[in-house]
């Protein structure tokens, strides 16, 4: 509960500063190394990016979860992408785990955390909503059970 009133604060003080981030555009390689540009693959609507990792426990509880969210909204306009933030040496599990959790939205890879930087994102889940100017709206670090409850509400909040 006091999560959930330190996010609102956040927001709000953000909010109220007019402090907003905003996505640049950027090019990522893809599972099958092919370099896909942001505003080829984000939402009408909304997009949901979720920044993550093979070695994070968190993130492979909340894939599955996220993956259900994606078939849920894809068809009002959301979009999901993973972003994926391992180094050189674990890159080549991402493919197949992206397989085995049976990922369903584009998973894309940046093993430099060139836009986790660029976003001030500094830790493995942290998921953004974006609206569709690309400013980041809302901000959800961490994943414990019940969070997709939170990220759908959120969702929903953000589509009106």
């Amino acid at each position: 509960m006091v999560k959930k009133y330190l996010l609102l604060f956040m927001f709000l003080f953000q909010s109220a500063l007019g402090f907003t981030q905003t996505l640049r555009g950027f090019n990522l390689p893809d599972l099958n190394n092919q370099i896909i540009n942001f505003e080829k693959v984000k939402g009408q609507k909304i997009t949901v990016i979720d920044f993550w990792a093979t070695w994070c426990k968190p993130c492979m509880k909340g894939i599955p979860k996220l993956s259900q969210l994606s078939s849920k909204y894809r068809s009002e306009g959301v979009q999901f992408i993973g972003i994926n933030g391992d180094g050189p040496r674990n890159i080549a599990k991402v493919g197949p785990l992206s397989k085995a959790l049976q990922i369903d939205y584009p998973v894309l890879l940046d093993p430099d955390l060139s836009i986790m930087q660029d976003l001030n994102v500094s830790t493995f889940p942290t998921l953004l909503i974006l609206n569709e100017k690309n400013e980041v709206i809302w901000r959800h670090e961490g994943y414990v059970e019940g969070d997709d409850l939170i990220i759908e509400k959120a969702i929903l909040n953000s589509l009106q």
